[in-house]
């Protein structure tokens, strides 16, 4: 099998000091796909908040195992950092995926503390399809099955996400989502409404993957609701070049990770 192109980052490239994996394939269903890894701070003392970071590939592909240097940079600024894996198409449809996303958030509701994580104090985060997954939990958590209150999900990290593209195209679009009798319902900027965490939406002018009008679209429906948002538009950058810049060496071409761990900060305390 060949590697993937995060797989390969992941093995030659320098990740954050100062974190460490603390449990890796922990169930959280019954679905091989259903587990979670889990870094942390190599030394702290007190509970800190929690991220969760969902993992992108188009709903058909990606694994949480790629995105081990987002677990260790989160984890170096001082979050525990859960990074679920969920189901995927052909064998998954919407709302699988969101759905397992729900309960991992039940996971995490009742046993991050264990591994020195705050439930009361959480964030969710993703790039490209986990953006999706972690806007439309963060929107809507309980139509999902997420046991955990609404209010202890204090914030929204979405980058390259889509969030507005119904009526529906492309075909990955119209296999993942075409089932469904609410098609409408499937799409975060109908979701927007005054109790939505504060949002730190961030896409790149030239991403061809997502249109750029994803994020800008749902950043107005959450600001006409009331809610903070802050957008980025990061010039000359595709679809992947935000997630990339989450590794140390690449942070110097958008300032991606800077910015986002002092959102996280500022509304996880």
């Amino acid at each position: 099998m060949s590697r993937t192109l995060f797989e390969w980052l992941n093995t030659v490239m320098p990740k954050d000091g100062g974190a460490r994996r603390v449990a890796r394939d922990v169930p959280f269903g019954d679905h091989p796909a259903q587990m979670l890894d889990i870094y942390a701070p190599k030394d702290f003392e007190t509970a800190l908040p929690v991220l969760v970071f969902f993992h992108g590939g188009g709903w058909n592909s990606g694994t949480r195992a790629e995105y081990e240097f987002a677990g260790r940079a989160y984890a170096a600024a001082g979050f525990i950092t859960v990074l679920p894996g969920y189901r995927i198409v052909p064998e998954a449809h919407f709302p699988d995926f969101v759905v397992d996303g729900a309960l991992a958030l039940n996971w995490i509701d009742a046993e991050i503390s264990v591994f020195g994580g705050d439930p009361k104090r959480l964030a969710l985060m993703g790039h490209s399809a986990g953006a999706y997954n972690a806007a439309m939990l963060a929107l809507d958590p309980a139509r999902f099955g997420a046991n955990a209150a609404p209010a202890n999900i204090k914030a929204l990290v979405g980058l390259s996400g889509p969030f507005d593209f119904y009526p529906f195209e492309v075909p990955e679009a119209i296999e993942t989502f075409s089932r469904t009798g609410e098609p409408e319902r499937t799409q975060p900027i109908n979701l927007a409404h005054p109790g939505a965490p504060p949002a730190y939406l961030g896409h790149g002018t030239k991403d061809t993957v997502c249109g750029l009008h994803n994020t800008e679209n749902l950043a107005a429906a959450l600001r006409a609701s009331g809610v903070p948002v802050i957008e980025r538009h990061y010039a000359g950058i595709g679809h992947a070049a935000p997630l990339l810049a989450l590794f140390p060496l690449l942070r110097w071409r958008v300032p991606v990770y800077r910015e986002t761990v002092r959102f996280l900060h500022q509304h996880l305390g």
